[in-house]
């Protein structure tokens, strides 16, 4: 008895990563420091506040800080072979398999920046740059957690190089069409 071997990791395999805008984090992150700071020095200097409420509240506030404004510096889209991860910070996670998408293609309208949703369009805004936006078109319309339950049609995002990254999804995409249906074996019933 033969066993077929595995075909070995292809090129499709592989995880793709594709940063996104980070000028609209850097300028958030430096304006909630300068805030947190500002409010900081105003309870320390100008009011009778016990220092431990201070420093509870330094604490609370750098915690906040590095969760919203640091995170998203250090996360990246990713392309599966047979989904998109969409990343924005620690806050932010949607998985969207290929087949739940109708359309994946360029968007060139004005976006919201950060985590929006327009309740008015019904769509999604993952941005932190102007440019390089791609939209994806759900076949039906889907809940997101972060912006409290409330669907989504679309969901527009920005990638650092949108023609390298929509060759990469026509190319998964092309290749998850041409797969071979599999055969499953079914057993005979009891007798």
């Amino acid at each position: 008895m033969r066993i077929a071997a595995e075909p070995g990791p292809t090129e499709l395999d592989a995880r793709l990563e594709f940063r996104y805008g980070r000028s609209f984090f850097y300028l958030r992150a430096f304006l909630l420091l300068a805030l947190f700071t500002a409010v900081l020095l105003f309870l320390a200097l100008q009011t009778v506040t016990p220092p431990e409420w201070i420093a509870l509240l330094a604490a609370l506030l750098v915690v906040y800080l590095v969760f919203v404004g640091l995170s998203p510096l250090l996360t990246h889209h990713t392309l599966m072979r047979s989904r998109l991860i969409l990343r924005q910070g620690w806050y932010f996670r949607a998985v969207l398999p290929f087949a739940e998408a109708e359309t994946i293609g360029p968007f060139d309208a004005e976006p919201k920046w950060g985590l929006r949703l327009s309740l008015l369009r019904r769509t999604l805004y993952v941005v932190g740059s102007g440019t390089g936006l791609v939209a994806v078109r759900l076949r039906e319309p889907r809940r997101f957690a972060q912006v409290l339950f409330l669907r989504a049609d679309e969901i527009v995002f920005d990638v650092g190089d949108r023609e390298a990254f929509l060759a990469a999804v026509q190319e998964r995409r092309a290749a998850l069409e041409s797969l071979p249906a599999r055969k499953l074996r079914i057993l005979p019933g009891p007798r």
